[in-house]
Parts: C-alpha cells; sequence; structure tokens
C-alpha cells in the first residue's frame, strides 16, 4: 500500500456520524476498502453545516485517525452533499443545427453547457446538469443523437440547485483541516452506487436512505435518475418521539430504539417491557414493547408515506419493477421492510454496500450504515477532478490552500513520519456522464 500513489479519499459529513474513508479501485472494476474510520458528527443538522468549528473538530478526528491506521497523509478528498437546501428543476433546451444537418458531439456538448446558464434565484448555484433525453425533429425518446442528420436538437434536462452559503461552508471545513476539495457528490447517487445494480435501475427502482437527519429518495428508469428529493425526516426524530412519548433521555431513547424497537406495532409483544433506570429520586420506569412499538410506527407511516408522495410525483410508479431498495442506518429498524411494502404495495429489500467490495473488508462496511461513505469513493473513482468552488464567484474569504497547510494547526503525527500520498481519481480523464437531481420534499417536479 506505501506504493501506491492513486489513493481514493472520501467524507461523508452526516447528521449523526462522520466517516473518512479510503480505497482504491483494482483491475476488475470492484473496491479495495484499505480504511474506514468513524466519529461523532457535531455541528451538522439534517445534513447541513450549521457550526465550522464543531464540524472541523470532528472531520480533523476522522482524518488523523485513518491516517495514523494507513500510516499515510491525505492531501485531498471527495466530499458527500445533501440537505435541504438542494432542490432541483426541469428544464428542456434546443439548439439549430449548422453543420451539413448531421449533429455531432459539440452540438450536444454546447445544448449540455447551455443549461449552466439559464437563472436562478439569488444565493443559489447550478451545481449539476443531468440529461434525460433528446429530440431531433420531432423525433423523441434519442438517447445519443451523435450522428444523426436533423436540424432541431432539443433536451431534456434535470438541474441540481445547491445553496452557495451551504456548499461554501463545507469547503471551509475541508480547508481548515489542511485538505483540498475535488468535488462534492450529491448523497443519493453515491448511495445507489454502492447498493443498486444496474438490473434494477434498468427495469426500474427506488432507493429510499434513512439518515440520521433525512431520507433522500432516488427514483431510477430505463438506467437513468427521473426524480429525487430530500424529506426532512429521518432516525433523529423517531427518537426524540420516544423521549417524549416515554418521557425517557434521548441517549435511552436512542437505545430503546436500537435495541428493542419495532416499525409495526401489531408484531410487538404486549407481555414484553424493559425497565429504564430512573434518575436521583426517581423510580425505575417500565415502557411495553408494544407501545414502543406505535411510537416507531406512527412516525415511520409518515415519512413513508412522504416517500410515497415523491414516487408518484416522480410519474414512475407503474414503472418500478425493481421495488424499493432501502438502505442507510434506518433500514437496521425492526420489521420496516414489512411496513413499507404493506403501506406502498412495493417489493422491498436491504441493500447493502458490499457488492463492489474485494479482499479484506471491515464488518462494519457490511451494513447499510456505510451505504453513502462506500459509494462516495465509488464515484469518486468515475469523476475527474474539479474545483468545486469558483474564487471570482465566492471572493477570496479563505487563504489559499498552500498557504493555509503552512499556517494551519497541524494534525498530530505518528512517531513515524508518514509518506505522502496523492489521493485522487484513477481515471481522470473520463468525463462524468451521470449526475443526480434533488429537490425539496414541497418541490414538484
Amino acid at each position: 500500500m506505501n506504493n501506491e500513489p492513486n489513493l481514493i479519499a472520501a467524507i461523508d459529513i452526516g447528521t449523526t456520524k462522520i466517516v473518512a474513508i479510503v480505497g482504491r479501485k483494482m483491475d476488475n472494476g470492484k473496491l479495495q476498502l484499505l480504511g474506514m474510520e468513524q466519529v461523532p458528527s457535531i455541528g451538522v443538522k439534517r445534513g447541513v453545516v450549521l457550526n465550522i468549528d464543531e464540524t472541523v473538530a470532528s472531520i480533523k478526528q476522522a482524518i488523523s485517525r485513518i491516517e495514523d491506521k494507513l500510516d499515510i497523509r491525505l492531501t485531498d478528498v471527495y466530499v458527500g452533499i445533501a440537505g435541504q437546501h438542494i432542490k432541483s428543476l426541469r428544464n428542456r433546451g434546443y439548439r439549430f443545427i449548422e453543420s451539413g444537418l448531421e449533429i455531432t458531439q459539440e452540438d450536444v456538448d454546447n445544448l449540455f453547457d447551455d443549461n449552466y446558464k439559464i437563472p436562478v434565484e439569488a444565493g443559489e448555484k447550478i451545481m449539476h446538469v443531468i440529461p434525460q433525453d433528446y429530440i431531433v425533429d420531432n423525433e423523441m425518446g434519442v438517447k445519443n443523437p451523435v450522428g444523426m442528420s436533423g436540424r432541431r436538437l432539443e433536451g431534456n434536462f434535470h438541474i441540481v440547485l445547491g445553496r452557495i452559503a451551504s456548499v461554501k461552508n463545507i469547503e471551509k471545513c475541508i480547508r481548515r483541516v489542511a485538505l483540498q476539495l475535488n468535488d462534492l457528490i450529491l448523497e443519493p447517487l453515491a448511495s445507489s452506487k454502492s447498493v443498486l445494480t444496474e438490473e434494477e435501475k434498468e427495469a426500474g427502482v427506488v432507493l429510499v436512505d434513512i439518515g440520521g437527519g433525512t431520507t433522500d429518495v432516488a427514483v431510477f428508469y430505463d438506467g437513468i435518475i427521473r426524480h429525487t428529493a430530500v424529506i426532512p425526516f429521518g432516525g433523529n426524530v423517531v427518537t426524540s418521539d420516544i423521549k417524549e412519548g416515554c418521557s425517557v433521555l434521548y441517549k435511552q431513547a436512542e437505545s430503546l430504539k436500537v435495541q428493542f424497537g419495532s416499525a409495526m406495532g401489531d408484531m410487538a409483544r404486549e407481555d414484553m417491557v424493559v425497565t429504564i433506570p430512573g434518575m436521583a429520586g426517581w423510580e425505575p420506569k417500565e415502557i411495553s414493547f408494544k407501545s414502543l412499538a406505535y411510537i416507531i410506527q406512527a412516525r415511520m407511516e409518515e415519512i413513508i408515506d412522504y416517500v410515497m408522495y415523491q414516487i408518484e410525483n416522480s410519474g414512475c410508479y407503474d414503472k418500478v419493477g425493481a421495488g424499493i431498495v432501502l438502505t442507510g442506518g434506518g433500514a437496521l429498524l425492526k420489521n420496516l421492510p414489512q411496513l413499507i411494502k404493506y403501506r406502498t404495495g412495493l417489493d422491498v429489500r436491504i441493500g447493502l454496500p458490499d457488492m463492489c467490495l474485494v479482499g479484506d473488508v471491515p464488518a462494519e462496511a457490511h451494513l447499510p450504515n456505510y451505504s453513502t461513505s462506500i459509494g462516495l469513493v465509488l464515484s469518486a473513482m468515475e469523476r475527474p477532478k474539479r474545483a468545486i468552488v469558483e474564487p471570482e464567484l465566492f471572493g477570496e474569504v479563505e487563504p489559499k490552500w498552500e498557504d493555509q497547510r503552512k499556517n494551519s494547526v497541524k494534525r498530530e503525527k505518528t512517531k513515524k513520519e508518514k509518506s505522502i500520498y496523492k489521493t485522487g481519481n484513477l481515471f481522470s480523464g473520463i468525463k462524468n456522464g451521470l449526475v443526480n437531481i434533488f429537490d425539496e420534499k414541497d418541490v414538484e417536479m
């Protein structure tokens, strides 16, 4: 490993945890996971950085752990982005063909680039454009128009928008730990890389990633992302409901959910109870499994109803032949697949991120909690590096990365001097053709 210069590092900044992960792509296209470290996330709420200093401290701790474990020094990383500030819109553009009536790749690229010029609201930035299909002289449903004859080329596109301030805050956090940000990767796209098969995307599938602060929904059909949404509910609101409903501490509510929780009240036993130790001067409290399950079920049904609304809003409900793939930490909740199948009428399976891994794999990598983290590395291997934040757009609000690396507080080094490797993309020449779309839960597409 010490002789391997092409390592790829990624950071998953989540609501409940921050994961630093390093891997490399093998010749067979699989991912060799070299290391993965997790620390509690502080300063992040619903996928958005709210406290720079606390988030920087958590990132620094995760990076330091993985550097010590692998005996390397990271220089640049890929980072996942999500949150309610991400939304999407649909746009149709057209161009007239003048070069001998034959459509060239340059014509397609120019039509694609035109989408970055459309007006957006103040404080927003176009992050990604994903093509859906093309129309050549009223001939619809064309996937690749290059080489076709025609006078008018039209294209349907999904455009992803993000709040400039949120993007800048993420880059600021990365710079303050003396790292360079290669690219921001939309997290539902990353999760889909690690848990979905190409056959499922072709047949039609819904990815539901239940995290701590948000639930991400991505609808695939015919191999293309057709719809995405961010629902502002996740595992944390379930824990909060248990805390209020059972009158216990938050950490006790989290333990109740993880150890004894169920998503279906009717399947919980009435004769089973759990005793919560009382605080000073208070008697212990008994909570029945059935009461706990009904509290969880009420909130999960609300989340499922939002998911169902987004599936119907995508217009692909009748086309998702592969059903729903459930992933994220919330997928571990007992009896949740049965509840989702009952509420939606679609088949459900748990998506595990180990199908693209080879070699010695940590036990944690087989859990759905790390689907996004592993997917970030898989996505990064197909992306060229680019500066995600333009100086002319945001201004020089931070010292340049090289200067800050000299002046910043140095991370602790191991006794043995670490080698410095350039982490990055193994296939930097490949232009990324697949990007993701997002929208708010209340934005119709």
